[in-house]
């Protein structure tokens, strides 16, 4: 991949958690495997490429199909759009805050250790994470704003979930900062991060 592919890549990590996060709000359900995808993304830490960072590209079929979408001005996806937006300034606060980046890398790990040994499973996967999320990032200000149906809103279990893709969408952000993604990148190249976008999505069987 080009380091251009892997922009698109990262943007498409960071839209498809954020729309994960509307789902969930909304219905109180998700696409499972992207959702999946979005989750392992945040462990897999030193990742040899891009697209590993979300298992392969299967793991982006949905972000994929929205970024080109959402540049070529074809998806409205105003709310997705709103909390993506707010994740890559979030990020930004982020690396200005190594205590927080500490405790991230500690609860990471630990997480990824209960993981490999079998003491987690999808739910206590995203239970894990989503409480990672509220300890750490949800303390930094912009706080994404999540609307919703209140009757998903109060259930713990979907409140994680929509917490663990969060962070999955910080974790995309992260590297889509990696990749040399920026703003002025993204206002002055968006029919090349849409065209390359379409052009990964086409590949997938």
């Amino acid at each position: 991949m080009s380091r251009k592919e892997d922009e698109a890549i990262a943007l498409a990590g960071v839209l498809q958690a954020a729309r994960l996060v509307v789902d969930l709000a909304y219905e109180g359900r998700c696409d499972a495997a992207a959702l999946r995808a979005s989750m392992d993304s945040v462990l897999r830490i030193d990742a040899s490429s891009a697209a590993a960072v979300f298992g392969g590209l299967e793991g982006l079929r949905l972000g994929l199909g929205l970024l080109s979408e959402v540049l070529d001005g074809i998806g409205r996806e105003a709310m997705p759009m709103r909390i993506a937006a707010t994740v890559l300034h979030l990020e930004r606060k982020l690396a200005r805050r190594p205590d927080l980046n500490a405790s991230l890398a500690r609860g990471i790990e630990a997480t990824a250790r209960d993981l490999g040994r079998g003491e987690l499973d999808d739910d206590g996967l995203a239970e894990r994470l989503g409480q990672l999320y509220g300890e750490t990032l949800s303390t930094l200000k912009p706080r994404v704003v999540v609307q919703g149906n209140g009757v998903f809103l109060s259930q713990p279990a979907i409140v994680g979930r929509i917490r663990a893709a969060l962070l999955g969408a910080v974790r995309a952000a992260v590297l889509w900062r990696q990749m040399g993604g920026n703003r002025l990148r993204l206002l002055l190249g968006r029919r090349g991060l849409a065209a390359r976008a379409r052009a990964l999505r086409a590949s997938l069987p």
